[in-house]
């Protein structure tokens, strides 16, 4: 079974739109239907805070940038020039970190929003994007540099989940029926969501594909392709993943 991605939730269209009204389609994108005075709070804090260096730069961001969120908790880390959009539909929590350089966009994660709980840390270069699903990190979730997780239809990482750099958790396929069509014109789709168990350790480079469960405790080598789901306390690898054995 799967699930038809909305065209109008595809960056693509909304660049098409923006051939019309330009001003009114880079709001949608950043901010939403938020009013123009939170439009104009998000242009002065990105303007001015995102890329000042030093200490100054982080306390600053640290007191201000909490207004751009549907939620911030206390102890909130922010590098420099971290891209935020449609903050209103992310919650972050307690001791969250978001290092230099990474988007956290919930454009598409609807009321479910993007959720990152205590203490989880977004290391530098990572894009956490909700084209057209929610996203939710556990407790002392770990997101390592250079990592990609878009959700299509939903992502959920559980507590103490270890992702290594350069990781894509991803969703998302075109159809390509028509061999005479462009396939960027035959409509996106999603087999579900991706669901990651507690205290699993993805390895560098890993892939994740769309529908995939993968069991708490499960070991995923580097550069796998996982396709299928995982049981728990597996240890995978390989192109695509297969088990190895199973912990303990």
């Amino acid at each position: 079974m799967t699930n038809e991605i909305e065209k109008g939730n595809l960056f693509r269209d909304k660049l098409e739109e923006a051939q019309s009204s330009p001003f009114r389609t880079y709001m949608e994108l950043t901010v939403g239907n938020t009013g123009f005075a939170h439009f104009a709070l998000y242009e002065f804090l990105t303007m001015f805070l995102g890329p000042l260096p030093g200490g100054v730069g982080f306390l600053l961001r640290k007191k201000f940038y909490r207004r751009l969120f549907r939620h911030c908790g206390r102890g909130l880390i922010l590098g420099r020039n971290v891209v935020v959009r449609h903050g209103k539909r992310i919650e972050l929590m307690d001791g969250v970190t978001i290092d230099e350089n990474s988007l956290i966009d919930g454009r598409g994660a609807g009321d479910a929003g993007v959720v990152l709980e205590e203490g989880v840390i977004i290391n530098r270069n990572c894009m956490i994007q909700a084209k057209s699903g929610p996203i939710h990190f556990g407790p002392r979730t770990s997101i390592g540099c250079n990592s990609v997780i878009v959700s299509t239809a939903g992502v959920e990482l559980g507590e103490a989940v270890l992702c290594a750099g350069g990781c894509y958790i991803s969703a998302g396929a075109y159809h390509m029926e028509d061999k005479d069509a462009a396939i960027m014109d035959q409509g996106a789709y999603s087999k579900g969501p991706i669901k990651i168990g507690d205290r699993v350790w993805i390895g560098t480079g890993a892939i994740i594909l769309d529908g995939v469960t993968i069991g708490a405790g499960a070991v995923i080598g580097a550069g796998s392709v996982v396709t299928k789901d995982i049981p728990e306390n597996a240890i995978v690898a390989g192109v695509p993943a297969k088990v190895i054995r199973i912990r303990g």
